[in-house]
């Protein structure tokens, strides 16, 4: 049974709607390829906007395409912190009730009264990868990372499962500083009992 699993670290970041898009950059606004990501489909888009909150405003932040069913906006709980806002820590899509704030894009401005999370510490599974692995569809498991300096046990890794992912963990940056982590990683997957 395979073990060794790639570890990402997500920056800050966050997904729009259609809607959403054309009220920040204008009606005939499409988001366009800056770099290609390691899930299948997904990019990082040259247009970027301000996160604003109660506090503080990140500026320039990065929008993931294709555009979504929702917009979500992915932070640190550092940033979160930093900008003013109570961002549940949740599964990606899981944005009820989560931290409000307001984007500011050049052509208008868009209030979400709930949409800011941190992100849940899971892996990306392919099915065929998820047997080899031996975890199922939302199964929580932990993963072991090593460094030279700052080793440890990330606990509660949600396993994601689905035929349009590529295999790979995703973590954010606050948990990849405390990990040590640099240039490309693997993480060994820890089966709970």
């Amino acid at each position: 049974m395979k073990n060794k699993v790639l570890v990402e670290t997500s920056a800050r970041h966050l997904h729009v709607t259609e809607r959403d898009l054309k009220t920040l950059f204008g009606e005939n606004a499409q988001l366009s390829v800056k770099k290609m990501l390691s899930q299948p489909g997904q990019f990082a888009s040259n247009e970027r906007v301000d996160l604003v909150g109660p506090k503080s405003t990140m500026k320039n932040l990065s929008i993931i395409g294709p555009v979504r069913k929702c917009t979500q906006v992915e932070v640190s709980a550092t940033d979160a912190r930093a900008l003013g806002i109570s961002a549940p820590v949740r599964e990606s899509g899981h944005i009820e009730g989560s931290g409000a704030c307001r984007l500011v894009g050049p052509c208008g401005e868009v209030e979400l009264s709930e949409g800011v999370i941190v992100a849940m510490r899971h892996i990306h599974f392919t099915p065929e990868d998820a047997r080899e692995y031996g975890v199922e569809d939302k199964q929580v498991v932990q993963v072991k990372v090593g460094s030279e300096d700052r080793s440890l046990i990330f606990d509660d890794v949600v396993c994601r499962v689905d035929p349009t992912y590529a295999t790979a963990m995703h973590i954010d940056t606050d948990e990849s500083n405390a990990a040590g982590c640099k240039g490309e990683v693997y993480g060994e997957i820890i089966l709970k009992k």
